[in-house]
């Protein structure tokens, strides 16, 4: 059993050291442990640090490509290294390395596919209430729209089984962490969550500036994800929604229509007239979409089946680790 742990970093010199040293070396269940670090574009001596640690396998990015790509980087290779099980953790060492042996625990004992580290939310002092009260609902969300039941769907510090993360995909450019659980909630695939610690904050979060501007690039993702797994409900929501108040405002032309006085609220028949056909025309989008959604399943299991061949085929020394593009 080989367990890869997966360090994306952003010029994370100073931390990467308390990372690493965090790390857990040996696993009951677990054969070999390995660190693989994917640079993002660093700046300062990331990969110089990583390489005096004794890191194992370094991915390097010459351009910052942002959270998603690197995190799916790292995946593609962990699988290529021969992966059984995957951890991602970051590399402002938030997360307490010793934890990851309870994170793997469901993986290796058959009871999951992906396993979420639970940060003890309301405990962490450098959260404010605001940002406190908008992980509880945004994990509520994404739980919904996912029919999982996680409590903290935005921690980083989480592991996948190797056919999870065979499976896995990230379309948007801004983070994996919503629209992984979306995705593996809709395939069917168990997700446990187990409870990790946190360490001392060392920096602020560079992926968003603050709690607005998260909103402001998380709120598509969820959107854009639960439209692509289940477009056919997305629609037909949005289509009942629009001939719901299609057939108010009829309603209303009617009573006024019959108590004579019709002709002053011919506008109500007008929208009536654009919503009803905007509601049918979204149904319509809503089919078109389901077809789409059933080509791009059968899509994905392709890939799954190009990928393990890919893997079987390939060896630790024939992939490239270092100086990617």
């Amino acid at each position: 059993m080989k367990l890869i742990i997966q360090i994306p970093c952003f010029n994370e010199e100073k931390t990467l050291p308390n990372v690493i040293a965090d790390l857990p070396q040996t696993i009951t269940d677990v054969d070999t442990i390995e660190y693989l670090i994917i640079n993002d574009g660093s700046t300062d001596r990331t990969v110089e640090v990583a390489r005096e640690l004794g890191v194992h396998h370094i991915i390097n990015f010459k351009r910052n490509k942002g959270l998603a790509k690197v995190f799916m980087a790292g995946l593609d290779a962990c699988l290529h290294l021969g992966a059984d099980i995957i951890v991602n953790t970051d590399g402002d060492n938030q997360y307490n390395g010793a934890d990851i042996e309870n994170l793997v625990r469901p993986i290796l004992d058959g009871k999951a596919d992906i396993v979420i580290g639970e940060r003890p939310i309301d405990e962490i002092k450098h959260f404010s209430n605001k940002k406190k009260f908008l992980q509880h609902f945004g994990s509520w969300v994404v739980s919904t729209a996912s029919n999982t039941q996680l409590p903290d769907v935005t921690s980083g510090f989480r592991a996948l089984s190797r056919d999870a993360a065979l499976k896995t995909n990230v379309f948007n450019d801004f983070t994996y962490t919503l629209e992984t659980i979306i995705q593996a909630g809709h395939k069917k695939e168990t997700i446990l969550s187990v409870p990790i610690r946190t360490n001392r904050q060392t920096r602020e979060s560079r992926l968003f500036t603050g709690i607005n501007n998260y909103l402001r690039r998380s709120f598509p993702v969820i959107i854009r994800s639960f439209m692509m797994y289940k477009p056919f409900k997305f629609f037909i929501i949005l289509s009942i929604i629009l001939l719901s108040f299609a057939a108010l405002l009829g309603l209303r032309y009617i009573y006024f229509y019959y108590s004579g006085t019709g002709a002053g609220h011919i506008q109500s028949l007008i929208l009536t007239a654009i919503l009803s056909m905007a509601g049918i025309q979204t149904m319509t989008l809503g089919l078109l979409a389901d077809l789409v959604a059933g080509n791009r399943k059968l899509i994905e299991d392709i890939q799954v089946r190009v990928k393990t061949i890919e893997i079987m085929q390939s060896s630790e020394a024939a992939f490239p680790t270092n100086d990617e593009e």
